[in-house]
C-alpha cells in the first residue's frame, strides 16, 4: 500500500526512526539511571524509589540470578506479580542478566500456570506470596527449580513494610497458606546478590527478551518471542511519536494496567523509563474509589487504560473532582474505545482519549492517533514509523481503496514467531515478514485506519456481515446501559443471530427499550432481538470483555 498516512503525521514526527540506536533494553535503562539518577522512578503504596536506587537493586538481583543461581544465557525466568515495586526490578534484572522474562498473570488458575511454565520451560519464578499457593499446586509438574517469593512490604521500609505484611497476611488474609520449603525471599535474593559484583552480559538486538503469552481465550496460549530489537524498536517508534508532549524527567505516569500486559509493559514501563518518568504503580485498579484517591495525590501528566476502566471512572462521581490541569496524554488500547465513553471522558477531563492499536505479536504498537487531535476520532490512528501495512481479502489479494480487509503488518516491532510453535507461526506470518493481525480494518483517504472488528468475531446474519463493535458502540450510547457485549449465536432462520449481554445503569431499562434504540440507529438485520441482562460481564485481566466466554455459554 502507498503510505498515504505519512501526510497526516503530526509536524515533526519522522516517517523513519533509528530503531537500532540501542543494542538492548538494559542499555536504555542504564542510560536513564546515569542521566537522571535522582529522578523519582517508581512509586507504590506511598513509597518512591529514584532511578539510582532502582538501578542498585536491579544490579543486586541480576547478580543473584547470575552468580548464585548461575542461570545460563537465554534461560527463562517467570514473573508472577501485579504492579508492585519488585516488578520493574525483576524485569530489568532478568534482561540485564541475559535471561528471558516470561510474564505470568498472577490470577491464573493452576491449570493455566502449569501450561505456561511447561511451555516456556521456565526454571525460575519470582512470585508475590499472595499467589504462591497456586504455584505450590503445580510446582512438581513443571521445570521450575528456583522460587523467589516477594511480599508486598519488602521494599516499603522496615516499619511500614512490617505493618503492611501483617495486615495483608493476618488481618485481610490475602495470603493463602502455602508450603514451598526450598523458596528464597526476594529480600534474601537481593542480600545475597549484593555480596558479588554483577558481570556485564553482552546483548544484541537478536537476543530474546520476553516470551509474552497470548491467545489464551482462543485456544492454547502461545508465547510470542519478542527480542530486544523488537522492544527497542517499538520504544523508538513511540518515543518519536510522543516527543512533542514529553519532557524527559518531568512526566508523572499513572499505571493502572498490569505491567505483565504488553501494552503497559512497553508504554508505561519501557517507554517512560526511557523518558525518566515517574511511574505511579496501581496494584489494584479494580478498586475504583481507591484508584481515584491515589490519582488525586499527584500532578499526573500521562495515563494509559482500556475502555472498561475509562467507563468505570467516568461513571464514578468522585472522578470529576480530580484536577486535570496537568494532564497531557491519555492513551486507550487493548480493546476498542467506545465513542460514548470517549465523549464522557473529554467532557469531564477536558482532554481527548487518544486511541492506539497493537497486539502482543507487535511489541505491541502498530497504529496511534496523532497527539494533537482535538477530540476522539473513532479511528485506531496512523501506522507508526518504519511500519508497512496491507489490507487483504480472504484470498490474500489486496482490497480495493475504501474496502475493509484483514490488517497485515510488517516492521521491526513484529515478533520473531511463537515459541516452539513453527506451525502456529506459519499460520500468521508470510514469507515476506507480514503478520496477520486477525483484525478487519478500513483505511480512509487520509491514511487513518478504522477497526471494524476481529475477523473471528464477525457475525454473518442472512449472508450479511455484522461486526459486534458497531452494535456495541450504538448500544453503549444508550443512557441506561453501563456495559454491553454482542455475540453471534446459531439460528435456523438466519444462520447466525445477534445476542446482547447488557449490564444496566438504569434499573428500569428493558429489552424493548434497547431494541427500540437499536432500530433508530441500525439497519434491520443489525438489530438484536435476544437480550440478556447480567450483573457483570466476563473480562480478561486488563478488563477486556471476553466475547468468546459469552459465546461458549450461549452454545452450552
Amino acid at each position: 500500500m502507498e503510505k498515504v498516512w505519512l501526510k497526516s503525521y503530526e509536524p515533526g514526527v519522522l516517517p523513519e526512526v533509528d530503531v537500532k540506536k540501542y543494542a538492548s533494553i538494559p542499555e536504555i535503562f542504564w542510560k536513564t539511571v546515569e542521566q537522571h539518577p535522582d529522578a523519582e522512578g517508581f512509586t507504590n503504596m506511598g513509597v518512591t524509589q529514584t532511578y539510582r536506587e532502582t538501578g542498585e537493586l536491579v544490579n543486586q538481583l541480576a547478580s543473584f540470578l547470575q552468580n548464585h543461581l548461575k542461570l545460563p544465557h537465554g534461560e527463562r525466568v517467570a514473573i508472577m506479580m501485579p504492579n508492585v515495586l519488585q516488578y520493574p526490578i525483576a524485569t530489568f534484572a532478568i534482561l540485564q542478566a541475559g535471561l528471558v522474562a516470561v510474564n505470568v498473570n498472577p490470577l491464573y488458575t493452576p491449570r493455566e500456570l502449569e501450561h505456561q511454565l511447561n511451555d516456556s520451560g521456565a526454571t525460575t519464578i519470582i512470585v508475590l506470596e499472595n499467589f504462591a499457593n497456586t504455584l505450590e499446586l503445580v510446582l512438581n509438574k513443571t521445570p521450575v527449580k528456583n522460587v523467589i517469593i516477594a511480599s508486598l512490604g519488602d521494599l516499603l521500609g522496615t516499619v511500614k513494610g512490617t505493618l503492611v505484611n501483617f495486615v495483608v497476611r493476618k488481618v485481610k488474609k490475602m495470603v493463602p497458606n502455602y508450603r514451598l520449603p526450598t523458596a528464597i525471599s526476594f529480600k534474601q535474593a537481593l542480600s545475597i546478590g549484593k555480596q558479588t559484583p554483577f558481570k556485564k552480559v553482552e546483548l544484541n538486538l537478536e537476543d530474546l527478551a520476553f516470551l509474552q503469552y497470548t491467545g489464551g481465550t482462543t485456544g492454547v496460549a502461545k508465547g510470542a518471542m519478542l527480542t530486544h530489537g523488537n522492544m527497542c524498536a517499538n520504544m523508538m517508534q513511540a518515543s518519536d511519536w510522543i516527543k512533542s508532549r514529553v519532557i524527559p524527567g518531568k512526566e508523572i505516569v499513572i499505571t493502572p494496567l498490569p505491567l505483565y500486559h504488553v501494552f503497559s509493559l512497553t508504554v508505561n514501563l519501557m517507554l517512560f523509563t526511557q523518558a525518566a518518568g515517574k511511574n505511579i504503580l496501581i496494584t489494584n485498579p479494580r478498586d475504583i474509589p481507591g484508584f481515584i484517591k491515589e490519582m488525586k495525590k499527584y500532578k499526573v501528566t500521562v495515563m494509559t487504560g482500556v475502555n472498561t476502566l475509562f467507563n468505570a471512572l467516568v461513571h464514578n462521581p468522585e472522578f470529576a473532582t480530580i484536577d486535570f490541569s496537568t494532564w497531557k496524554i491519555v492513551l486507550g488500547g487493548g480493546m476498542s474505545v467506545q465513542k460514548s465513553v470517549a465523549d464522557k471522558w473529554q467532557k469531564i477531563t477536558g482532554h481527548p482519549l487518544i486511541e492506539a492499536y497493537g497486539l502482543t505479536e507487535t511489541s505491541p504498537g502498530v497504529c496511534v492517533n496523532p497527539m494533537n487531535i482535538p477530540a476522539y476520532t473513532g479511528m485506531i490512528g496512523l501506522p507508526i514509523a518504519n511500519t508497512d501495512v496491507q489490507l487483504r481479502n480472504a484470498d490474500g489479494s489486496l482490497t480495493a481503496p475504501g474496502e475493509a480487509g484483514e490488517l497485515w503488518v510488517k516492521g521491526p516491532q513484529v515478533m520473531r514467531g511463537y515459541w516452539n510453535r513453527p506451525d502456529e507461526t506459519a499460520k500468521v506470518m508470510d514469507a515476506d515478514g507480514y503478520l496477520a493481525t486477525g483484525d478487519v480494518c478500513v483505511m480512509d483517504e487520509r491514511g487513518y485506519f478504522k477497526l471494524v472488528d476481529r475477523k473471528k468475531d464477525m457475525i454473518v446474519v442472512s449472508g450479511f456481515n455484522v461486526y459486534p463493535n458497531e452494535i456495541e458502540d450504538v448500544v453503549a450510547a444508550h443512557p441506561g446501559v453501563l456495559e454491553v457485549a454482542c455475540v453471534g449465536v446459531p439460528s435456523e432462520k438466519t444462520g447466525e443471530a445477534l445476542k446482547l449481554f447488557v449490564v444496566k445503569k438504569d434499573p428500569n431499562l428493558t429489552a424493548k427499550d434497547i431494541i427500540a434504540f437499536c432500530r433508530e440507529n441500525l439497519t434491520a438485520y443489525k438489530v438484536p432481538k435476544d437480550i440478556e441482562f447480567r450483573n457483570e460481564l466476563p473480562k480478561t485481566n486488563v478488563g477486556k470483555i471476553l466475547r468468546r466466554a459469552l459465546r461458549d455459554e450461549s452454545a452450552a
